[in-house]
Order: C-alpha cells, then sequence, then structure tokens
C-alpha cells in the first residue's frame, strides 16, 4: 500500500511539473531555461555524510556581502563581461548560510572576537584572541582561566597536520585565534605586554606551536615582532622585541624552514617534513596590486596543501585574506576589489587540489564592511568608477553619468564613514561635494567618497555569507551564530 501511495505522489508531481512547463509561455526564455537547469541542479544534489579526512576554512576580512558583490562585478568586468553575470569560485559551493557575527559586548565585531568564533566555538570580547568573554581585556591574569581550545589543537590532536596562512601580519587579530591566547590582539610582541603580564606574547605561542608540531606551516607577514628592536631585516625594517630575542633565528635552531620572499618560498620541498614559518614582510604583506618580491595567496595556499597532504591523518588549514579589510578601512575600493579577485584564485586552488569526497572547503567572513552602492546605475557602470544611466531601449548602460541633487556625478560605490568624509573641511574638502570624474574615480589610489568622517571606516554588523562544499556543508544553511561554523568542522573531522 505505501508503495502504491508514494507512486502515486510521484506521478501527481511528475504531472504538476509537466503542466507547468506545458501551460508557461516563457519556457523559450534563456532566464527561465537558467533556472530550470538550477532547479535540476538542484533536485539532484545529495548531502555528504562522510568523515572530512581535511578542512579548509578560508576567511575573507571585511569582506560582507556587499564587497562580495562588488568583487563578483569587479572580476566579470575585467574578463570583459558587464560584471553581475559573474560566478566568484565560493559562489559555486552547493550550501550557503547568513552569518551573524558580533561580539558579546560589540553590536559590530572585531577581528579578534570573530576569529576567536570561528576557530573555537565560543562568541567572546572585543579584541581578545582565543579566551571566552569572562576575560577583561587586558588582564593577562585571567587568561589561564579563560582559555578556549581551538580547532587547530583539536584535529592536531587527531595526528592531523595543520597550516595557518594569512596575507596580514601572522600574529594578527585573525591568525593568531588559530593558536594563540591573549587578553589583548595588541600583544603581538613582548613591547606590548603589560608588566609581570606572566603568559606569553603572539609571537612568542606562534614560535611554540611550531616547535611542538601543533602548527606545521605558519605563513604571512609580521616580521617586526619576530625579530629585536636591535636588529633589522634583510630589507632594512627594524624588529619590535624589546626581549632581546630573534624568534627567526630561534625557529631555525629547532629545524624550521623560514622563508621570507617568493625566491625562497619557491625553493621548498613538497617532500620535506620540516615545520615552515614564512615571513614575507616586516608588516603586514603587499596588497595584491603592490606585490612584487612575495608569493600570492593563492601560491601560499597551492605550496601549503601540497605540503599537509602528505599526512594520511588529513589535515586543517585556515586561510586569511587580511587586506581587503585593510583596503576598506582606507576608502581604496580598488585595493579592495584586487585583493579580492586574489582570495579568489585562493579558493579557485584550493577546489583544484583537494576532493569534495573528503574535504570541507569553507568560505567566509569574519565581519562585514561599511560598503555601500549608490543611485540606480546602468548595468555594466564600471564598479570602481561612475554610476552610468540606465540605458531603456538596451541592456549597456548609456555613457552619461548620473548626477546627484548637487549636479554631479557619483561612483558606484562609496562607504557610509571615513577618511573620506564629502562633510571634512580641509585642504582637499571645501565643504561642499567634490567633483569626481571617471579617470580620477578608476584610478588605483582613488579613495572613495564617504559619509561619516571618522579616521578610517569602520567594520559593518551586518550579516556575513558562508559557502561550503563536502562532507557535512549542509548543515550550514538558514541564518547561523558565527561560532556554529566550528561546530561543524569539529563534527565534520570526528564523525564515525
Amino acid at each position: 500500500m505505501t508503495k502504491i501511495i508514494l507512486a502515486g505522489v510521484a506521478l501527481v508531481l511528475s504531472a504538476s511539473v509537466s503542466l507547468a512547463q506545458e501551460v508557461t509561455p516563457q519556457t523559450g526564455d534563456r532566464w527561465y531555461q537558467d533556472g530550470q537547469n538550477t532547479l535540476t541542479e538542484k533536485l539532484a544534489r545529495q548531502p555528504n555524510t562522510g568523515r572530512a579526512r581535511n578542512i579548509i576554512l578560508m576567511i575573507s576580512d571585511g569582506n560582507g556581502i556587499a564587497t562580495n558583490y562588488a568583487t563578483r562585478l569587479f572580476l566579470g568586468q575585467k574578463n570583459g563581461g558587464f560584471g553581475d553575470e559573474a560566478v566568484l569560485p565560493q559562489e559555486k559551493f552547493p550550501y550557503l548560510a547568513l552569518v551573524k557575527t558580533y561580539n558579546v559586548n560589540a553590536q559590530t565585531a572585531g577581528s579578534a572576537g570573530s576569529g576567536t568564533a570561528l576557530h573555537s566555538g565560543v562568541k567572546t570580547s572585543l579584541g581578545v584572541v582565543g579566551v571566552g568573554e569572562g576575560l577583561r581585556r587586558g588582564d593577562c591574569s585571567q587568561v589561564e582561566a579563560n582559555k578556549v581550545k581551538s580547532i587547530v589543537s583539536i584535529l592536531d590532536e587527531m595526528g592531523k597536520s595543520v597550516g595557518v596562512i594569512s596575507t596580514a601580519r601572522l600574529t594578527d587579530a585573525t591568525p593568531a585565534t588559530a593558536y594563540a591566547h591573549s587578553a589583548n590582539r595588541t600583544f603581538e610582541d613582548d613591547s606590548k605586554l603589560p608588566e609581570k603580564c606572566g603568559v606569553k606574547d603572539i609571537a612568542d605561542q606562534l614560535l611554540d606551536a611550531l616547535k611542538a608540531g601543533t602548527v606545521d606551516i605558519a605563513m604571512g607577514g609580521g616580521r617586526r615582532h619576530f625579530l629585536p628592536k636591535e636588529v633589522t631585516d634583510f630589507e632594512g625594517e627594524a624588529g619590535r622585541r624589546t626581549d632581546g630575542r630573534n624568534l627567526m633565528d630561534e625557529a631555525r635552531a629547532a629545524g624550521a624552514r623560514v622563508v621570507r620572499d617568493d625566491v625562497e618560498f619557491a625553493a621548498l620541498s613538497v617532500s620535506d617534513s620540516a615545520p615552515v614559518l614564512g615571513l614575507f614582510e616586516s608588516d603586514h604583506m603587499k596588497y595584491e596590486y603592490d606585490r612584487r618580491a612575495e608569493p600570492s595567496l593563492a601560491e601560499m595556499v597551492g605550496a601549503s596543501i601540497k605540503r599537509l597532504q602528505g599526512n594520511e591523518n588529513g589535515f586543517f588549514l585556515s586561510v586569511e585574506s587580511g587586506r581587503i579589510d585593510h583596503a576598506n578601512h582606507d576608502g581604496n575600493l580598488y585595493r579592495a576589489l584586487t585583493d579580492g579577485v586574489a582570495f579568489a584564485d585562493a579558493v579557485s586552488k584550493a577546489v583544484e587540489l583537494t576532493s569534495a569526497q573528503d574535504t570541507l572547503i569553507i568560505v567566509t567572513a569574519d565581519h562585514s564592511s561599511a560598503l555601500a552602492f549608490n543611485g540606480y546605475c546602468g548595468r555594466g557602470s564600471p564598479i570602481t568608477g561612475l554610476c552610468y544611466k540606465i540605458n531603456k531601449t538596451g541592456v549597456k548602460h548609456l555613457d552619461t553619468p548620473a548626477r546627484a541633487k548637487d549636479g554631479k556625478p557619483y561612483t558606484v560605490a562609496g562607504y557610509l564613514n571615513g577618511k573620506s568624509s564629502v562633510l571634512t573641511k580641509d585642504e582637499n574638502f571645501s565643504g561642499s561635494r567634490p567633483v569626481v570624474t571617471q579617470q580620477q574615480a578608476s584610478d588605483p589610489d582613488y579613495l572613495q567618497q564617504a559619509l561619516i568622517p571618522l579616521s578610517a571606516e569602520t567594520h559593518s554588523g551586518a550579516d556575513v555569507a558562508v559557502y561550503a562544499r563536502g562532507p557535512w556543508a549542509h548543515l550550514l544553511d538558514g541564518t547561523i551564530e558565527q561560532n556554529f561554523i566550528f561546530h561543524v568542522m569539529k563534527y565534520a573531522a570526528e564523525v564515525e
């Protein structure tokens, strides 16, 4: 009887679909056909409930939904299209959700609290690293009692290899939350530690993690926090440490391969099992637009996966594109988007080198930014340029800039706050909104017009997206708390 009922339901559904197709006049429309193809793909989708041998967490710092959309337009327009039809590699993943990013004491999140949520499964306060919400920021005496265990430590204990990559300083907030515990994200070296702190600085904790084998690969910027202030590096930049220790030398003495530029990076052997410490800049790594003698994010991801995947127990890789956030803070949309494309390249590299059968890849952001879109722009308006009028008789925009009530053109995107506020009176701004030309707006150094005058653009409290593929990726759906992402990773690795 049950089989008969099910067969009848299937017949009714099949007939309903056929009838709908027969009576719908737009079946020949390309958008309609695209929708039908997408429906077919989704109907065929089956959740992967196997164990995740490998997990890759990719964090695009400050890459909220608006910046993600702008990056899509930028990539598509670079490839000769209108932009909005482009698809970023993470947007091809089958599962996604919206993520609430707030910290426990902040409606708008900071990277340290968000990174702790992602890596350790708990929400915590603004500015603290790898500790719970019971700690008062800056109080070293409370660190031990409030330590939380990160996914790095958990998966290391399962025998997996671990890598931590960032285009920011390795000791900066987001990457630090993968391996460190600190009362303040600013304690990157000992020069900022309070007297009698009793807790090691973040760079020293990374050295310990490399020595212990908890972290096998660490690559990014931040060389200055590993060198004493009396020492200048090969680029002439002085260290920051006041304890006289050269942590780069100590890492070498412990058997690590320490690399400083793209040449030394390229010389790394995939078969070498020694830990790797890559420190490619004194401060943050260069923006992708300005990159010269250092590896790209995609290159670091590729080399790390190839080096880590030799472990039969699998690996965990935490990847941060840290400088999208910094460009947004500066109001420099062009560099935010070129770094966004570099992040997309890194996602593609991770997809290329792994299988969805045994590798869970999660792509998300730690928080959003205050980027906003202006006006009714015609299709194809350059994302880093002026907003052009809509063409009522064709698809591509008219070659006429849209104008605001002040009679002046405006850009497709701008910031709600920041250093380029149109309300600021100084040598650059007369008190009225300055005129901007297409040539000015499209310059890589152009800073977008902003509204509220602040020393730098701020984060935004808006939700971010998470995209996932691989084992148990289907658990990431709906609207979730940011710390839930950790729990999916942990479950996917431990499930029998």
